[in-house]
Parts: C-alpha cells; sequence; structure tokens
C-alpha cells in the first residue's frame, strides 16, 4: 500500500499534580483553548477540550505521523511553560506525570463531546478520582491503585 491512511479518536485525562484545583475562572477556558490550539499544531486535531478545575479532557483525532505519548508530552510541556506566564501564583504549576488515552468510535464522538461539555455539572457529585476510575473499568484497563495518582 503506496499511502499511509489513519482515523483514530483518542479521549485524553489528565490531571493537575495532586488534583489541585488550579484551573479557575477564566483561566481553565484560555488553558483549554491553548492545549486545542497545541493539539492543532501537533497534526492532532481537537474536537472538543473541556474540564474541571483540577482535570483535563480533550478529544481529538491522532497524527497518523505521531504516537499518543508524543503528542501528551507536547500538551503537557507547553501548556505548563505557558500556564507559568499567564497568572501570579502559577510558577509551580504542574500536570501529573501520567494520563488516561481511551479510543473512541467515530459514531460516538458526539456523546463524547457532550460528556466534556458537562463536567462541571458531572463533578459536583463525583470526583475526578471516582471518574476516572470508572474509565479504567469501563475500558478494562489493569493498574495499580498505588501508581494512579501522584
Amino acid at each position: 500500500m503506496g499511502q499511509s491512511l489513519s482515523k483514530l479518536y483518542v479521549h485524553l485525562i489528565f490531571s493537575t499534580k495532586d488534583r489541585e484545583p488550579l484551573l479557575l475562572g477564566r483561566l481553565c477556558g484560555q488553558m483549554h483553548a491553548y492545549l486545542a490550539a497545541v493539539l492543532n499544531h501537533h497534526d492532532s486535531p481537537a474536537i472538543k477540550v473541556g474540564g474541571t478545575g483540577d482535570h483535563v479532557h480533550a478529544v481529538f483525532r491522532l497524527s497518523k505521523n505521531r504516537a499518543l505519548a508524543e503528542v501528551v508530552e507536547e500538551i503537557k510541556t507547553s501548556s505548563s511553560h505557558w500556564i507559568k506566564t499567564q497568572a501570579p501564583g502559577m510558577g509551580g504549576f504542574h500536570w501529573q506525570s501520567g494520563y488516561g488515552g481511551f479510543s473512541v468510535s467515530p459514531s460516538e464522538l458526539g456523546r463524547v463531546v457532550e460528556y466534556i461539555e458537562g463536567q462541571e455539572a458531572h463533578h459536583r457529585s463525583l470526583s475526578f478520582q471516582e471518574e476516572y476510575r470508572r474509565f479504567l473499568k469501563q475500558y478494562e484497563v489493569e493498574y495499580d491503585e498505588r501508581y494512579v495518582w501522584d
């Protein structure tokens, strides 16, 4: 086959270090826009980026030329540097070291976008840790609780 083609959608989830609620007010929306721009710049078009003060959800189409780990490293490193210039007191900002990447069927994209848009309401009754454990269970990901949180 002469041409390489792919269409892989990823639902990416990661949190701030120690799940500190640092992405508040306008900074939260600015961070989501920044993450979308970085994804787009790395040929992984963002479909929706959202979340709450302590974590991010992003659904995007993964570039056929990049590994997921590379894309995640780029957006986390770049956005961590960026946010430190945006607000006083953000000099010590860090993302958690890990992440969750889950495949999304094209037929489920709309549902995932709605899920991301509903994060504020969703987390009134469910913590990030509970939500993340549900994803791990749903996708049958084996994990050791001792190493999931940093």
